[in-house]
C-alpha cells in the first residue's frame, strides 16, 4: 500500500504569527512519535510569514486519522481558535 501525504496549509492571522508558530513547533516532537508518522516537516514562508505548510508521510491514511484525533491536536486547535485566518490540506497518494 502506498503512502500518505499530506499537504497542511495554515494562513495565521497577521497578529498571531509567533503564536501560531510556537503552538505548531509543539506538536512535532509528539506527532513524530506517533504510530504511523514517517515525516512531519514544519515550513514557514520566505515572504509571507503568516504562511506555514506541513509536508507529512503516513504510512497510511487509517494512521493519519488516528493522528487527527488525537488530544495533542484537539488542544492545538483550541489553542489557535480565532488566530489562524485559514486552513487547507491536500491528501496525496506517493507515487515515486
Amino acid at each position: 500500500m502506498p503512502k500518505l501525504t499530506i499537504i497542511a496549509n495554515i494562513l495565521a492571522k497577521p497578529d498571531k504569527i509567533d503564536f501560531v508558530k510556537a503552538e505548531l513547533e509543539k506538536l512535532i516532537p509528539i506527532t513524530c512519535a506517533e504510530a504511523g508518522c514517517i515525516q512531519y516537516d514544519l515550513h514557514q514562508d520566505n515572504e509571507n510569514p503568516a504562511y506555514f505548510m506541513f509536508y507529512e508521510n503516513w504510512e497510511s491514511r487509517e494512521l493519519w486519522q488516528t493522528h487527527m484525533n488525537t488530544p495533542h491536536l484537539a488542544a492545538y486547535m483550541e489553542a489557535t481558535e480565532g488566530a489562524v485566518e485559514k486552513f487547507w490540506l491536500h491528501e496525496m497518494t506517493h507515487i515515486a
